[in-house]
């Protein structure tokens, strides 16, 4: 017993002494948080997406705080998220601009698109590209085996019954998650205010497009002489709409001849 004693007392000396070193240390190390940051971060959607290019809510908040990070930053989140942001910095609201939204820029199906040989590997985009190029003749196409399905952080993105991803762009938040893991960068992100979109993404010439999908733009211009607003362009054998100049009048819709454009 007198052996015991002495034994638990120092122990208990010695847990006194280690919990106010540890109480001491935490109080004399600790990192201040800048009010701001945590009202930030309750401003956002708390995603995470990383669509702001930080690794996630809290870092994009501590970033703009700190004024290494716009104040539009948050992307999805768009203007009201923007405002909010503004308003607790004391900083001047970005201008409200049009909401981004992902949207698939490939018409080629298993219907329209040309098969040059059968996949039956890995479900997976990047895998099926390693074997041959992938299924498709179109060295630009979809390869529809869903890596941006996987990728989407809101599950806005479906594999359609023709093996076409859909979006649904009310879900949509912004993100780019789907855009940055598409091996053939057939997604993209546009306007959601217009309402034509040119659904084709090959730079091949119309001649070997013809070939290979039923769907594909052949450069043909009739798109381009048909736009009252010269808002559409022809590049390496590819129209573009800009889509902020664009009335959506709907006169390249009927001109096109491949229905490319929707």
């Amino acid at each position: 017993m007198s052996i015991i004693i002495p034994a638990i007392l120092s122990l208990g000396g010695l847990g006194l002494l280690f919990g106010s070193a540890l109480a001491f240390a935490a109080q004399k190390f600790a990192v201040e948080v800048d009010p701001k940051v945590e009202m930030v971060q309750e401003a956002l959607l708390g995603a995470n997406c990383g669509a702001c290019g930080y690794a996630g809510c809290a870092q994009f908040a501590e970033e703009v705080v700190a004024g290494k990070a716009p104040v539009g930053g948050c992307t999805p989140g768009g203007a009201k998220t923007a405002s909010k942001i503004a308003e607790i910095l004391g900083a001047e609201a970005p201008s409200a601009e049009a909401r981004l939204v992902a949207q698939i820029v490939c018409l080629g199906d298993g219907d329209t698109a040309k098969i040059k040989h059968i996949y039956d590997g890995a479900p997976d985009c990047k895998a099926a590209l390693m074997f041959g190029g992938g299924p498709l003749a179109c060295g630009f196409g979809c390869v529809g085996l869903g890596n941006c399905v996987r990728a989407c952080p809101v599950q806005a993105i479906a594999m359609g019954s023709n093996s076409l991803p859909i979006i649904d762009v009310n879900a949509c938040i912004s993100c780019g998650k789907c855009k940055n893991i598409c091996p053939r960068q057939v997604i993209e992100m546009v306007n959601a205010n217009g309402l034509h979109h040119v659904r084709c993404k090959s730079r091949d010439k119309g001649k070997h497009v013809r070939t290979v999908c039923e769907r594909g733009c052949i450069a043909c211009n009739l798109c381009v002489k048909a736009c009252p607003v010269e808002a559409i362009r022809m590049e390496n054998n590819l129209a573009t709409i800009d889509s902020y100049i664009c009335t959506n009048c709907g006169e390249c819709v009927e001109a096109c001849p491949r229905t490319t454009i929707v």
